[in-house]
């Protein structure tokens, strides 16, 4: 399946919205501190409700020991400058899609060590911001998933 990774997330109920995306998707969540929250906060578990237990969340103390930890892997950054919409790449299983926070979306010196090419965006009105990070989640991971026909595994 895919990965989804959250850089420095900052709102407890996107992630705890996320982790039930994940478990229903069959992806695995990353989470790259430091994060707005602890895990154990009362609106992280209400909008993840129990599933919890069904997903598989990984914590990495930065960026750089996210990265050893999917090394090999493809990863896309979501982000909203990027030059190609977010269904045009083919993904493969395995492939990590890394989103920013919801208050700055991702660093520049991500995104260059990512590279233009795997940078994808979702289309909006011209004049607005951003979406919702969780629902942003929902749209890619669908997206990726939509293109192995929906397989589970992997």
């Amino acid at each position: 399946m895919f990965d989804i990774a959250l850089h420095e997330p900052k709102m407890p109920p996107n992630t705890g919205n996320i982790i039930r995306l994940v478990a229903n998707n069959g992806c695995r969540l990353h989470l790259i501190e430091p994060l707005g929250f602890s895990l154990d906060e009362k609106s992280v578990r209400r909008a993840g409700l129990d599933y919890n237990d069904m997903a598989v969340v990984k914590v990495h103390k930065d960026y750089q020991a996210f990265k050893h930890a999917v090394a090999g892997q493809r990863i896309f950054a979501v982000e909203t400058h990027a030059t190609q919409f977010y269904h045009e790449p083919q993904y493969q299983p395995g492939d990590v899609l890394l989103f920013g926070s919801e208050t700055a979306g991702l660093p520049q010196h991500i995104l260059d060590d990512i590279g233009q090419q795997f940078a994808v965006r979702i289309p909006m009105m011209p004049s607005n911001r951003s979406l919702n990070l969780s629902n942003s989640v929902a749209i890619v991971s669908y997206e990726a998933w939509r293109q192995q026909h929906f397989q589970q595994g992997s």
